[in-house]
């Protein structure tokens, strides 16, 4: 979920604009200090202290700074507070829906091809890809909530944002999940939680069920040599354990899962992938609004953990993982106000959130028999 950098040139910020901004910030915050062309040239820094909350006052202060062409970034300097203005203004130009519309209907058909593949009894049924509809249906619902929790938590949060973009592959899955992307970042750490969070969340509200369904509709046999099976988190042994009675897969007796519960397998593995707290993933976002900075310090272990994995299950999606992430994983999304905390009740759902990683994170996505 990457936002749109902002594309302009640093010019000299000009000593009227600079006192303009000083008058506006009046009522709202006390100056200590000006710094013209800080931290760089054309922004300006006002070092002091806010007269009422940042989080009631943000977005009347930055209502009075785009009047002007600047808009503010609150950051802690020392034991002072900075109110940074940046001259630039977050006015991204409409998305072209029908990009998505396009994307979405090809990744029903890739679905659908995938999901025919499990109930077909012969040749002539693979064609016939209407067939597949349990599988896509599932495996579109997990997605698109997922993709549509972020959304919604953004329009919520007046944050621009783009229609979810699915990607059809006919592999697999029949797609490597869906995105969206911000156009401007968000205004504090509280909407960064909100907006990271809900995808998960929105995902796993219809994972659970849809897996739940589909592994009381499935078989228990054996193993099949030669196939490929799908790899063990802990909620997912939960599950198996709750519906079955027994640790599975266990003495050459594992599951034969529908396309159904397959779709839901998915869905835990894909939430756990996101959860990944690394760069602009969802857990990206929610270990920034927890340790801020010092989450960048997250993103080697996590490197090596995979490159770990990688080695020691021979599996090459860690490697894909590895590269995906070292080019786009190293920064994090910052929010123009990154001095407001989180309430406690948003700490307390960021903490159940990297919880909820451990219990989905499938260390072996697929196994060979």
């Amino acid at each position: 979920m990457p936002m749109l950098p902002p594309d302009f040139s640093h010019t000299p910020i000009a000593l009227e604009d600079a006192e303009a901004l000083r008058r506006v910030l009046g009522d709202l915050f006390v100056v200590h200090d000006t710094t013209l062309d800080r931290p760089e040239a054309g922004y300006v820094r006002f070092r002091g202290h806010f007269l009422q909350d940042p989080a009631d006052c943000f977005h009347e202060l930055r209502r009075r700074f785009e009047q002007f062409g600047f808009t503010p970034l609150l950051r802690k300097d020392g034991d002072q507070t900075a109110v940074i203005a940046m001259p630039y203004v977050f006015d991204p130009p409409p998305s072209n829906w029908v990009i998505n519309l396009v994307l979405f209907l090809a990744t029903i058909l890739t679905t659908l091809f995938i999901g025919t593949g499990f109930e077909a009894t012969n040749v002539d049924q693979m064609w016939q890809i209407w067939r597949g509809w349990p599988f896509s249906l599932s495996i579109l619902l997990i997605l698109g909530a997922h993709e549509l929790g972020h959304y919604f938590a953004a329009r919520y949060h007046k944050v621009p944002v783009t229609l979810p973009y699915f990607i059809p592959v006919p592999t697999i899955l029949g797609t490597m999940g869906a995105f969206i992307r911000l156009k401007a970042p968000v205004h504090n750490r509280r909407a960064l939680l909100d907006v990271g969070v809900a995808g998960p969340l929105a995902g796993m509200v219809f994972a659970v069920p849809i897996l739940l369904y589909g592994l009381y509709t499935s078989q228990i046999g054996s193993v099949v040599p030669g196939g490929l099976q799908e790899g063990n988190s802990l909620l997912y042994i939960a599950f198996k354990f709750l519906v079955f009675g027994r640790y599975l897969p266990a003495n050459g007796v594992d599951v034969h899962i529908t396309s159904v519960a397959f779709a839901g397998w998915a869905g835990l593995l894909v939430t756990g992938l996101n959860l990944l707290p690394v760069g602009q993933l969802d857990g990206g976002h929610v270990a920034y609004v927890l340790f801020g900075d010092r989450a960048k310090q997250l993103f080697w272990p996590i490197l090596i953990a995979l490159g770990l994995l990688a080695v020691l299950t021979a599996n090459s999606m860690w490697t894909i993982w590895i590269i995906l992430l070292y080019f786009l994983g190293r920064n994090h999304a910052q929010p123009l106000d990154d001095i407001t905390t989180l309430d406690q009740t948003r700490w307390l759902i960021a903490v159940g959130t990297l919880i909820l990683f451990f219990l989905v994170f499938v260390p072996i996505p697929l196994v060979a028999n």
